[in-house]
Protein backbone atom coordinates (compact mmCIF):
# COMPACT_ATOMS: atom_id res chain seq x y z
CA UNK A 1 0.00 0.00 0.00
CA UNK A 2 0.84 3.24 -0.64
CA UNK A 3 2.46 5.50 2.09
CA UNK A 4 1.22 9.29 2.37
CA UNK A 5 4.27 11.25 3.49
CA UNK A 6 3.68 14.70 4.67
CA UNK A 7 6.05 17.74 3.88
CA UNK A 8 5.11 20.03 6.70
CA UNK A 9 4.99 17.22 8.98
CA UNK A 10 8.53 16.39 8.11
CA UNK A 11 9.73 19.52 8.13
CA UNK A 12 8.29 20.04 11.95
CA UNK A 13 10.93 17.65 13.26
CA UNK A 14 13.95 19.28 12.59
CA UNK A 15 15.04 22.85 12.98
CA UNK A 16 19.17 22.43 12.17
CA UNK A 17 20.30 23.77 8.90
CA UNK A 18 22.35 22.00 6.29
CA UNK A 19 22.04 18.68 7.27
CA UNK A 20 19.52 16.88 4.88
CA UNK A 21 17.36 14.59 5.74
CA UNK A 22 16.30 10.95 4.31
CA UNK A 23 12.62 10.84 4.34
CA UNK A 24 11.90 8.19 1.61
CA UNK A 25 14.02 6.09 -1.11
CA UNK A 26 13.17 5.09 -4.53
CA UNK A 27 14.71 3.21 -7.45
CA UNK A 28 18.76 3.53 -5.87
CA UNK A 29 17.33 7.37 -5.46
CA UNK A 30 16.97 9.09 -1.84
CA UNK A 31 14.30 11.76 -1.33
CA UNK A 32 15.64 14.35 1.16
CA UNK A 33 14.62 17.38 3.18
CA UNK A 34 16.73 19.88 4.70
CA UNK A 35 16.64 23.55 6.06
CA UNK A 36 18.98 25.79 4.40
CA UNK A 37 20.16 29.34 6.11
CA UNK A 38 23.55 31.52 5.13
CA UNK A 39 26.33 30.58 2.67
CA UNK A 40 27.75 27.52 3.71
CA UNK A 41 28.29 25.42 0.91
CA UNK A 42 31.36 25.29 -1.14
CA UNK A 43 31.28 24.81 -4.86
CA UNK A 44 31.87 21.18 -5.72
CA UNK A 45 30.92 18.56 -7.87
CA UNK A 46 29.31 15.26 -8.29
CA UNK A 47 31.29 13.30 -11.28
CA UNK A 48 28.60 10.05 -11.28
CA UNK A 49 25.53 11.91 -9.92
CA UNK A 50 22.82 14.19 -11.27
CA UNK A 51 20.99 15.95 -8.59
CA UNK A 52 17.42 18.03 -8.37
CA UNK A 53 16.62 20.84 -5.86
CA UNK A 54 13.18 21.41 -5.29
CA UNK A 55 12.10 24.38 -3.30
CA UNK A 56 9.26 23.87 -0.57
CA UNK A 57 9.79 27.43 0.47
CA UNK A 58 11.56 30.50 0.02
CA UNK A 59 14.05 31.61 -2.59
CA UNK A 60 17.21 29.67 -3.61
CA UNK A 61 19.76 30.48 -6.17
CA UNK A 62 21.74 28.08 -7.67
CA UNK A 63 24.98 28.59 -9.16
CA UNK A 64 25.98 25.77 -11.98
CA UNK A 65 28.90 26.35 -14.24
CA UNK A 66 29.50 30.85 -12.61
CA UNK A 67 25.88 31.13 -14.35
CA UNK A 68 22.85 31.33 -11.32
CA UNK A 69 19.14 30.44 -10.94
CA UNK A 70 16.80 31.28 -8.44
CA UNK A 71 14.17 29.12 -7.75
CA UNK A 72 11.02 30.10 -5.94
CA UNK A 73 8.42 27.57 -4.21
CA UNK A 74 7.52 24.74 -6.23
CA UNK A 75 10.12 25.38 -9.05
CA UNK A 76 12.95 23.09 -9.27
CA UNK A 77 16.14 22.21 -11.58
CA UNK A 78 18.05 19.70 -11.82
CA UNK A 79 22.40 19.86 -11.77
CA UNK A 80 24.03 17.44 -14.40
CA UNK A 81 26.95 15.31 -12.89
CA UNK A 82 30.10 16.40 -13.70
CA UNK A 83 29.14 20.56 -13.03
CA UNK A 84 30.50 22.56 -10.70
CA UNK A 85 27.62 24.12 -8.62
CA UNK A 86 26.83 25.46 -4.69
CA UNK A 87 23.18 27.05 -3.58
CA UNK A 88 22.80 30.18 -2.26
CA UNK A 89 19.50 30.65 0.14
CA UNK A 90 18.01 33.84 0.22
CA UNK A 91 16.83 33.90 4.11
CA UNK A 92 15.70 30.46 5.35
CA UNK A 93 14.77 28.27 2.65
CA UNK A 94 13.07 24.48 3.05
CA UNK A 95 14.33 22.01 -0.10
CA UNK A 96 13.56 18.70 -1.30
CA UNK A 97 16.13 16.79 -2.81
CA UNK A 98 16.13 13.63 -5.13
CA UNK A 99 19.62 12.32 -5.38
CA UNK A 100 21.54 8.90 -5.55
CA UNK A 101 22.18 6.98 -2.31
CA UNK A 102 25.88 6.98 -2.60
CA UNK A 103 26.19 10.49 -3.14
CA UNK A 104 28.54 12.33 -1.18
CA UNK A 105 26.99 15.48 0.42
CA UNK A 106 29.92 18.36 -0.95
CA UNK A 107 31.06 16.06 -3.68
CA UNK A 108 35.02 15.63 -2.72
CA UNK A 109 34.92 19.18 -0.91
CA UNK A 110 35.03 18.82 3.38
CA UNK A 111 33.87 21.47 4.88
CA UNK A 112 32.11 22.14 8.43
CA UNK A 113 28.71 21.34 6.76
CA UNK A 114 29.80 17.98 5.23
CA UNK A 115 27.87 15.19 6.38
CA UNK A 116 29.16 11.37 5.47
CA UNK A 117 25.42 9.48 6.42
CA UNK A 118 21.95 11.64 6.55
CA UNK A 119 19.95 10.78 9.56
CA UNK A 120 16.74 9.51 8.31
CA UNK A 121 13.28 10.43 9.49
CA UNK A 122 10.54 8.39 10.00
CA UNK A 123 6.40 9.35 10.22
Amino acid sequence: MAKVINLEACFDRFTDTWTPKIIGELNGQHVKLARLEGDKIPLHTHEEEDELFLVVEGILDVEDEGMTTTLRAGEFCIVERGHEHRVIPRGHVKLMLFEPAEIRHTGEVRTEITQDECERIDI
